[in-house]
């Protein structure tokens, strides 16, 4: 019984890891968002496609 009891015992809080914060100017933000847009529109594009993988 002594063991059920230390089984529920609280986990002692771990350290948080150090964090890198990155400053990036408004243009190369927007640079950015708008990338990854692009990416998005052709995966949705190729979504529609039939795929090569069978003939290779």
């Amino acid at each position: 019984m002594t063991e059920t009891a230390n089984q529920f015992k609280k986990a002692p809080k771990r350290k948080k890891e150090k964090t890198r914060s990155v400053t990036v100017s408004p243009e190369m933000r927007q640079a950015y968002a708008d990338l990854i847009k692009q990416r998005e529109e052709r995966e949705d594009y190729a979504k529609h496609l039939p795929s090569n993988d069978k003939g290779r």
